[in-house]
């Protein structure tokens, strides 16, 4: 049995468009019985919106097949007992940490953590200063990075994304962010779980070669990068060497009857 994660942007969609074949393959999979997940980095939406939007594209499915960076935050944030967080993510998203009281946005101490996500053209010098400020009034208040992704291919182009921000702020701080995305082994050890597939047995599926094919990698699984989303000639040439490479996920259905 083989068990597939599939990352969203980039790989099943660009933008607001299907990439040709998603459709068909996602819906195969589910014919033929092989269980998948979809294993995003994406904060600036909650899963609901996710699942709407796959909807639209022809995509039938429902939150429990989504894992978001958001929702393994929270548990964690529940495992660890810590409440009023101090929340760097698009308000949709902040719906996910309700139960847990976040800080109020014009406080500058207090938070029992510090929770960022991908704050788009939000971010300015006041934001990311006062994340900073946050963290040094309690040394105790750990930084939390939903995902690690350092840019995605938006319509217009490339666009930064929270890896910058969160390495920033360990450099300054000087303490080491708590993970909770990819390319972090737990996240992918929370979704290989839900398959109740043996790791080695796992296909990661996605078009960042750090988070998606290494983090992969290192977890156990099978790492495949395809030829769509922010995907360059130059991955190609690095250290980093994918299990496979496909031209889209129109191919993944040929390349698992071959394995």
């Amino acid at each position: 049995m083989t068990g597939v994660l599939l990352d969203l942007d980039g790989v099943v969609y660009v933008g607001d468009e299907a990439v040709p074949g998603a459709v068909e393959t996602v819906a195969g999979l589910e014919a033929d019985g092989i269980p998948f997940r979809f294993l995003t980095n994406t904060t600036s939406r909650p899963r609901s919106a996710i699942v709407e939007k796959l909807a639209r594209l022809g995509v039938a499915t429902d939150a429990s097949h989504l894992l978001t960076p958001a929702v393994a935050a929270a548990e964690w944030l529940r495992r660890e007992r810590i409440e009023r967080p101090a929340l760097f993510v698009p308000d949709a998203t902040a719906e996910e940490f309700a139960a847990f009281e976040p800080l109020a946005a014009s406080v500058d101490e207090g938070a029992g953590a510090v929770v960022l996500g991908d704050l788009g053209e939000a971010w300015d010098f006041a934001t990311l200063n006062r994340a900073f400020r946050l963290l040094m009034a309690n040394p105790a208040a750990p930084l939390v990075a939903l995902g690690l992704t350092r840019y995605w291919r938006a319509p217009d182009g490339l666009r930064l994304d929270v890896g910058g921000y969160v390495r920033a702020l360990e450099y300054a701080t000087g303490r080491e962010a708590v993970v909770l995305g990819k390319p972090d082994a737990a996240f992918y050890g929370t979704a290989v779980a839900a398959l109740d597939v043996d790791p080695a047995d796992v296909v990661m599926v996605g078009d960042d070669l750090r988070t998606d094919v290494e983090g992969a990698q290192r977890a156990g699984l099978t790492g495949v990068l395809v030829r769509t989303g922010k995907f360059t000639p130059a991955d190609l040439d690095g250290d980093i060497r994918p299990d496979a490479v496909l031209d889209s996920i129109a191919d993944l259905p040929g390349w698992l009857a071959e394995r």
